[in-house]
């Protein structure tokens, strides 16, 4: 960083799709570069001012309201509505993707909700432009054909990226072609087992003293569990627990 950037990538933005516990995990690896943080509207002026630096890279985080939009015209985006009755709105994705250098995905998706990047959207991006931003896809979520069209299929840390090819509309390990790089690792967390496991043994053990000492024989909403150990219980004398009763749609009984 002291020769700082080739002026090709300036300014070199990094985008982060959500912001819960693993968009956080994202965040505090790129976080140990030098960065400066935009928010999304200010995307546009970044550009257009031409005031980015070589010397930093630039983070811009996506909430809901920033990825989607509702269907009709001149409706404000209601976060609960979205939810409830997501075939109500549309990505607007779109409108970033010309500005971001890497886009870094890490939001939950079902298929009942809107994909946020879609092939169209790329083949307007890479046919349009010979030398499109966009150079780098990390799908941290690696939902399969789900918010990010471009994932077609998971990778192994062997072989951990592949090129999507706009042209020909495949996937090639062999890195050519026309299109993003994309990392979809679907067992990414196990990559960081030893760190993984020491910083979980560490915050479990406090827990575990009061945890020896409760019967598991009475209902799940009386167990006095600590509350984050509460939440984490999936499965309870065979049933699923209320938090976790949306797994019977992928259970198929």
């Amino acid at each position: 960083m002291d020769r700082g950037l080739n002026p090709a990538l300036v300014p070199l933005v990094v985008g982060f799709a959500g912001y819960g516990h693993t968009s956080l995990g994202a965040q505090e690896i790129f976080d140990l570069l030098p960065f400066r943080e935009v928010e999304p509207a200010g995307l546009k002026a970044l550009f257009k001012e031409n005031n980015a630096t070589g010397r930093c890279l630039y983070k811009v985080v996506f909430r809901e309201e920033h990825m989607v939009e509702p269907g009709r015209k001149g409706k404000a985006f209601d976060l609960q509505e979205y939810y409830s009755r997501p075939h109500l709105y549309r990505s607007r994705f779109a409108d970033y993707l010309p500005y971001l250098s890497v886009l870094v995905n890490c939001i939950y998706w079902e298929p009942k909700y809107p994909r946020f990047v879609t092939l169209h959207d790329l083949k307007e991006l890479y046919l349009q432009n010979s030398r499109p931003r966009l150079r780098v896809i990390g799908d941290v979520s690696c939902d399969v054909s789900g918010s990010v069209e471009c994932t077609v299929k998971s990778t192994d840390p062997d072989t951990p990226t592949y090129v999507y090819d706009i042209k020909e509309n495949r996937a090639r390990d062999d890195l050519e072609g026309t299109g993003p790089v994309v990392l979809a690792v679907y067992n990414l967390p196990a990559e960081i087992s030893l760190e993984s496991s020491i910083f979980f043994s560490q915050v479990l053990k406090e827990f575990i003293p009061h945890l020896s000492t409760i019967s598991l024989n009475s209902k799940f909403q009386e167990l006095p569990l600590p509350p984050a150990i509460k939440r984490a219980v999936i499965l309870h004398r065979g049933k699923l627990t209320p938090d976790y009763s949306y797994l019977k749609n992928f259970l198929g009984r």
